[in-house]
């Protein structure tokens, strides 16, 4: 039986309040993996990029965490594997090259889609654009790779598309920021009522029941002014699936073109985002950027109905994706333009 007839029967209630008030499902929902936080802090591993041997001949307490540290300092045997022990005390780079707990080419090749890099200094970083919660790397490595929680709140829908490499390039802020501007720009208009186009472009049909569900008792998306439209003509944003079939990337820009200004493109799920387990198909784009220019970029394969909302509601304006707590939307329901703009 449903968690929501149950928590229906039990409360009363069948209609999540999200965002106007908080919903433990949706914070509690299992999103695509990341790296651990890393026994190296980040200046260890900027220092050993440069120079291993360097940074931790001179100075191990400070290269490595506390814990790290304390365990080499009094019984490198037990920290490290006899062989990685006697290792590092005569020759800490290659030592660290050769260790399998950093070995580059053993973490990434247990990711199918080629979501997982590791960098020289040994930071290990996760793209949740490419990740499809195989959870093969979790499975394997639950010291290295653990899976983000919730499917709302910062980050959760990125405005770059290197806002979803996780921990975030030093690059990111500073190009999230001007996104964040132009969009906030583009959609001022965008407030009470909003009408979405949705192009499947090779989708699997994943996300298409997430998307289907937007329409039911448990998120009926209409409370929040948000609508389904048949016409690009009447869109304000254009809601895109599947990984970027050759074959629809006529309709898939025609859609785009038909659209009036101001418009929004979302691309919802993995294989928008990267194309997933097909980005490297002859038969696909490896996602929609390629087509159409993307505005907000939704991880997740497939992205739950709570992350939808959220990144519709983050794409027009209504959500600040900065706050930890989304303050409450505009719930009006009516279908009128009001002149919002001429068509």
């Amino acid at each position: 039986m449903s968690i929501w007839v149950l928590r229906g029967l039990r409360d009363g209630v069948v209609t999540t309040r999200w965002p106007a008030r908080p919903d433990d499902y949706a914070d509690t929902w299992r999103g695509p993996a990341r790296p651990v936080p890393a026994a190296l802090s980040s200046d260890a591993a900027a220092a050993l990029s440069s120079d291993p041997a360097a940074a931790l001949s001179s100075d191990p307490a400070a290269a490595l965490s506390s814990d790290a540290a304390a365990a080499l300092s009094s019984d490198p045997a037990a920290a490290l594997s006899s062989d990685a022990a006697a290792a590092l005390s005569s020759d800490p780079a290659a030592a660290l090259s050769s260790d399998p707990g950093t070995d580059s080419d053993t973490l990434e090749a247990l990711c199918p889609t080629g979501a997982i890099t590791v960098e020289r200094g040994g930071n290990v970083r996760v793209d949740q654009g490419r990740c499809i919660l195989c959870g093969h790397c979790v499975a394997e490595r639950p010291d290295v790779f653990a899976w983000s929680q919730g499917a709302t709140g910062p980050g959760a829908a990125a405005l770059t598309r290197d806002q979803l490499i996780v921990p975030e390039l030093p690059e990111t802020d500073e190009a999230v920021e001007a996104a964040r501007a132009r969009l906030r720009e583009r959609t001022a208009a965008l407030r009470r009522s909003v009408h979405i186009r949705h192009v499947d472009a090779g989708s699997d049909g994943s996300e298409e029941w997430e998307i289907q569900a937007l329409l039911g008792p448990v998120y009926d998306i209409h409370r929040l002014g948000v609508f389904f439209t048949a016409s690009p003509r009447h869109a304000d944003v254009l809601l895109v699936t599947g990984a970027g079939a050759r074959g629809m990337t006529v309709p898939l820009r025609t859609t785009y073109d038909g659209m009036p200004d101001p418009k929004v493109v979302i691309a919802v799920g993995t294989d928008a985002v990267s194309g997933g387990l097909l980005s490297e198909s002859d038969m696909t784009t490896g996602g929609i950027a390629a087509t159409v220019p993307v505005d907000i970029w939704l991880a997740g394969s497939p992205p739950s109905p709570f992350g939808i909302i959220n990144a519709l509601l983050v794409a027009v304006g209504k959500l600040d994706p900065t706050p930890a707590r989304p303050a409450a939307p505009s719930t009006s329901t009516t279908g009128s333009r009001g002149g919002r703009r001429s068509r």
